[in-house]
């Protein structure tokens, strides 16, 4: 498949996805058990242009930014290889798991460029300045223990069977998707916007949020139940 049908269609999958109200999480993984081989050389040469580059850059950026926005907890489930693009891919998401065999590698450098789908800008978000330059460089390689120990990843799948890894991510995620929707989008809503906007924004979109789930059924039934936590 050419990378440029994949990039249309991951643009039309968000679009779905922002159109899909009752939904919660979601999981993000390559088939045949590899994350992302990333684009090879050749595909860089074919574009020729620095405008080519840039029409793509703006175009993955822009889908990956509306990715992020979606009110649903995501998941990257990086099983195999995540190169290149497909490392930066990883980064667009909430959470990250990986399994034992599996790697996470920026490739750019070694192909003359650097990441530009907005992968530097949250890769430094996740693991900070130092770690993000050692891994762009490629000082540091990112298999699963480093990538752990480093914080770029949340936690390290036991199976490595594409199946069953994919059920042990589906459960690993029920711990952040437990409870009515519109509370969860809420959340999800208002960590967005703490990263996108500054302190004054952040804290009024906070207000209206809350505005979208006060005295709503959720509320209203924990009201009911006297609000006991310590059960």
């Amino acid at each position: 498949m050419g990378k440029g049908v994949m990039m249309l269609q991951l643009l039309e999958k968000v679009i779905e996805l922002e159109n899909w109200t009752e939904g919660k999480g979601l999981i993000i993984r390559g088939a045949k058990n590899t994350f992302s081989s990333g684009s090879d050389l050749n595909a860089v040469k074919a574009l020729g242009t620095p405008e080519d580059g840039m029409a793509v850059c703006m175009f993955m950026q822009n889908t990956l930014t509306r990715f992020m926005r979606l009110p649903l907890i995501s998941v990257a489930l990086v099983q195999g290889r995540a190169l290149g693009g497909g490392a930066e891919v990883t980064t667009a998401c909430d959470f990250r798991l990986m399994t034992t065999e599996s790697e996470i590698r920026f490739v750019h450098k070694e192909m003359g460029i650097i990441p530009s789908w907005g992968g530097a800008t949250r890769l430094v978000e996740i693991i900070g300045g130092r770690q993000a330059l050692k891994v762009l460089s490629g000082a540091l390689k990112l298999d699963s223990e480093k990538a752990l120990n480093i914080g770029m990843v949340d936690d390290i799948l036991p199976s490595s069977d594409e199946t069953e890894c994919l059920k042990e991510a589906q459960e690993w995620l029920q711990q952040f998707i437990k409870g009515p929707p519109e509370v969860i989008r809420a959340l999800k809503k208002s960590v967005s916007s703490c990263k996108e906007l500054c302190l004054e924004e952040a804290l009024q979109r906070e207000r209206d949020l809350l505005g979208t789930v006060w005295g709503g059924p959720a509320n209203l039934e924990a009201v009911a139940r006297k609000g006991k936590f310590n059960k």
